[in-house]
């Protein structure tokens, strides 16, 4: 995850240990705005199944709780919570080993050889770089704690892989309780909007 300072790195400090004890993951927060601010967490489950709505509802409430008691933010604010989704940030040296050999973009926030955007495969993680592989067949060592933007691109492989683990995740809860979950839409239709 990109350094965090200041407000977003108290908040973050502040939750991580309600979601560790849940079973997920911070992946990126964010505080956009200035009149009413907007606190966005993006979270995962620890164990790398795909997070539900529920799971969404679940940390909203106790990531809610925790800000309402330390109340980091003065007056009045607003929390949305999100999953990673499917093209995703790489915000961590494990998701650059969880999602090798999928195509991704970066943005350097410092020029490498003159260049700030790369695109190309994932290789994985070594010391604190990101590898890549370009399309000229060259491999770049990208360092995470420079990278201003990194995700995957949606692209038939990466939905394929997404629906496979949806669907052993699904397999395997149904066994636990009896009950399927609720896998969420890659593309949910938006209000007032024609798809």
């Amino acid at each position: 995850m990109r350094r965090l300072s200041g407000l977003e790195a108290r908040i973050a400090d502040r939750i991580a240990p309600t979601l560790a004890d849940m079973g997920y993951e911070l992946v990126r927060l964010s505080v956009l705005g200035h009149e009413t601010p907007t606190v966005q967490i993006m979270a995962d489950r620890a164990d790398g199944s795909l997070i539900s709505v529920e799971d969404c509802e679940q940390i909203s409430h106790a990531v809610g709780a925790v800000l309402d008691v330390d109340d980091p933010i003065p007056g009045a604010w607003m929390l949305e919570v999100s999953s990673a989704g499917i093209d995703r940030p790489l915000t961590r040296a494990k998701d650059w080993e969880r999602f090798a050999g999928h195509l991704a973009k970066v943005e350097l926030e410092v020029p490498l050889d003159g260049r700030k955007r790369f695109a190309g495969i994932v290789l994985g993680e070594r010391d604190g770089l990101g590898l890549l592989r370009l399309d000229d067949g060259q491999e770049v060592a990208l360092p995470l704690d420079d990278m201003r933007k990194a995700r995957l691109v949606l692209t038939d492989e990466l939905i394929e892989a997404s629906a496979a683990l949806a669907g052993v995740a699904q397999e395997e809860e149904a066994e636990a309780d009896g009950k399927p979950r609720r896998a969420p839409k890659l593309k949910p239709k938006k209000p007032g909007k024609k798809n």
